[in-house]
């Protein structure tokens, strides 16, 4: 395979010049977007609106500058992410939106309207078939991302606690599954059930396609059939009480895996488009309801039609650089027993591991390690 073409620019400005979203406009019109037919086309930009109390995640300004740029190449575009598979302050639509417009992201803002990927519950998903994957045969996908004609990541890139970093196949492959999809890359596990938190309602059990799920009419409490259950998640998105939960089981290596495959889902057969930020790089996801001072400085906005090479490159951006000082990742540096794994993303977090989801993306096709890096003023 060839090398692909990553393009690169920094977030230097000058005085009384161009900010810095107009400076993306430059860098993704320089990338290719506009070779993509967006003509009457509805293009969904996928980005993380960040958790209530987090304040790393991409500005507003950032969206607007790719949906600006989606309307005036005739593309209808549209905001989206999909439901947390956790409790918080996404994890239904309603909620979901109301985080999103406290953190400053509004059809006013941004230019364009915002949709919940996976619907009100999170269960609007389509199960999308996969092929030449080892470990996921249908990927349960939001709708409103698989209705879309044109597909844009736009990219946060941070630490991450369990995945090293999260990038562009993160922000696609966990980010567009439904509540049921991320559980399905989490948990090797079934359902549990907290007795004390059931209402005895009944909507999970209307969701459950596998009789997995057994009412207990004498104590009116939901239970689990071991048996039947297969551990699809389906069941959690339905559950407006926070009483279905799972174990996050799955091996770091096999939510890699699984990650990378449910992004073979989302990009394949269709236009794509992917840009990450290294800019305000958190030691955590934002999903984490704070966040802690940067890890590494602000490096650039980085742009290609592969979000393999995409991902690789930034990889490659922040290994060169410097540890910021009074960061998490420089506090482990300075233990007198830590042992240094000459990898910031090891090193900030020693528990995560991030290399299996990069050789099992080329090894499925999603796209190629090597880049050529292409530097736009």
């Amino acid at each position: 395979m060839e090398k692909a073409k990553v393009y690169f620019t920094d977030f230097r400005t000058k005085a009384f010049g161009d900010g810095l979203p107009t400076k993306l406009k430059k860098l993704i019109k320089k990338a290719g977007i506009g070779d993509m037919d967006m003509d009457g086309k509805f293009a969904a930009i996928k980005l993380h609106f960040g958790e209530m109390g987090n304040i790393s995640y991409l500005r507003p300004n950032y969206a607007r500058a790719v949906a600006d740029v989606v309307k005036e190449l005739g593309g209808k575009p549209f905001l989206t992410d999909c439901n947390t598979m956790y409790p918080g302050s996404r994890k239904n639509a309603l909620e979901h939106l109301e985080c999103a417009w406290e953190n400053g992201f509004t059809p006013l803002t941004v230019g364009c309207p915002i949709l919940i990927g996976d619907g009100l519950k999170g269960t609007d998903d389509i199960n999308v078939p996969l092929t030449g994957c080892e470990y996921v045969k249908e990927a349960k996908i939001g709708r409103a991302v698989m209705d879309a004609d044109v597909f844009i990541s736009l990219t946060h890139f941070k630490g991450h606690e369990v995945t090293g970093f999260g990038g562009a196949i993160k922000n696609i492959g966990m980010g567009c599954g439904s509540r049921a999809g991320k559980t399905e890359q989490h948990s090797s596990s079934k359902a549990q059930i907290n007795e004390d938190l059931c209402r005895g309602c009944l909507a999970c059990q209307k969701e459950c396609a596998n009789n997995g799920l057994d009412f207990d009419e004498e104590n009116k409490k939901m239970q689990v059939n071991q048996e039947n259950c297969v551990g699809c998640g389906r069941c959690l998105g339905a559950c407006n009480f926070d009483a279905i939960s799972f174990d996050f089981s799955a091996a770091v290596e096999m939510l890699n895996r699984r990650m990378a495959e449910y992004t073979k889902a989302v990009v394949d057969g269709r236009p794509c488009f992917h840009i990450s930020l290294v800019v305000d790089v958190s030691p955590n996801c934002d999903c984490h309801g704070e966040n802690d001072v940067p890890i590494l400085p602000n490096l650039g906005m980085f742009a290609s039609m592969d979000p393999l090479a995409l991902d690789q490159a930034c990889i490659d951006a922040c290994m060169a650089a410097d540890p910021l000082p009074g960061s998490q990742l420089a506090e482990n540096l300075a233990k007198p027993d830590f042992h240094d794994h000459h990898d910031h993303f090891t090193n900030n977090r020693p528990e995560s591991e991030w290399q299996s989801c990069m050789e099992h993306a080329e090894k499925i096709g999603l796209g190629t390690r090597s880049y050529e890096l292409i530097k736009v003023k």
